[in-house]
């Protein structure tokens, strides 16, 4: 199978950020190459003794995403290309141009598994489906995951900063409402914590297989959960069956761009005295993501950074 190439020249800075937004347009999986030196951290993650030697990093970088022959694109592409224009407006994105490319036929779904392994949050142990499991990993809480096509391993740093908020907010018998739930992971988290009820919204439908998967590897294939498809934030429909005052805790580990505009209605959802719990912003726009969280009646009650991501936790009083 051949696949069309495309690659968009950027800066490193940006780089997680189009990621991230290339993820929000369906894109499954993306290329990055770079070169910024591995931390300590990834060179044992990735089980490399020697780490190839890399030429100055000069704050470029190259984000490629591939789509499989003969299906359409030129949709995407337009989307892509205003994306980037929006994100030019906050942050140096570089060139912002897209080169195409063919490039045969390579398994790039299934070879970045190589480099997803075991790790932990607080006393959640997080293992890919297809390691084993360690004698050190007995007497924490094990969650096992395989993100397939969705987004979500645990490992990246927004969907860090919610799991460690998660064990500090969620409690026995919560009902729990996780927006955009992708691979699972959260809500597998949420169960996992004592959660009585979870409910997952996300606009790709093919999060529900990965979800679902991910539960029953867990065993959690009857617990209380169930995943429907839409925007929160022109579904009508949706809206509706979320119900007002429904949860104690909400999750939104998406876009600030995302979270701003899904504010107000977000807030109908949570009970009184309720958390909601978001994260998926860079930094600089920390701000924006506050102040509509207050617009739409929310206090502010914790603000957490990790690298360049930001954690805003939030009451309905």
């Amino acid at each position: 199978m051949r696949w069309n190439k495309f690659t968009i020249n950027t800066t490193t800075q940006a780089e997680d950020i189009i990621s991230a937004m290339l993820s929000e347009l369906g894109v499954e999986g993306v290329l990055i190459e770079d070169n910024v030196p591995l931390t300590d951290e990834e060179i044992g993650d990735m089980f490399i003794d020697f780490p190839a030697e890399l030429p100055p990093d000069d704050g470029t970088s190259k984000v490629s995403f591939f789509v499989k022959e003969g299906d359409p694109y030129e949709e995407l592409l337009i989307k892509v290309r205003e994306a980037l224009e929006a994100e030019r407006e906050f942050m140096d994105i570089g060139e912002g141009t897209i080169e195409t490319d063919m490039t045969e036929d390579i398994d790039w779904i299934n070879n970045w598994k190589k480099f997803f392994t075991a790790f932990s949050i607080g006393d959640i142990r997080i293992i890919p489906t297809w390691e084993m499991m360690k004698p050190e990993d007995r007497g924490k809480t094990i969650i096992r995951i395989d993100p397939g096509m969705s987004f979500g391993t645990g490992k990246h740093e927004t969907t860090r900063l919610v799991i460690e908020q998660m064990q500090k907010y969620l409690k026995d018998g919560d009902r729990v409402l996780d927006l955009g739930f992708g691979s699972g992971i959260l809500t597998l988290t949420a169960i996992k914590l004592g959660a009585g009820r979870v409910v997952g919204t996300d606009v790709d439908s093919a999060c529900i297989q990965s979800a679902r998967g991910n539960l029953a590897v867990n065993g959690l294939l009857y617990a209380d959960t169930e995943f429907i498809i839409g925007n929160l934030i022109d579904d009508k429909e949706l809206q509706e069956k979320l119900g007002t005052g429904e949860y104690d805790v909400v999750l939104a580990n998406i876009l600030a761009d995302i979270i701003i505009p899904m504010a107000p209605h977000i807030y109908p959802t949570v009970k009184k005295g309720g958390t909601l719990i978001t994260s998926g912003i860079i930094d600089f726009k920390e701000n924006d993501v506050k102040e509509a969280l207050e617009a739409a009646g929310f206090e502010i009650i914790e603000i957490n950074h990790l690298g360049e991501w930001v954690n805003i936790n939030a009451r309905k009083n």
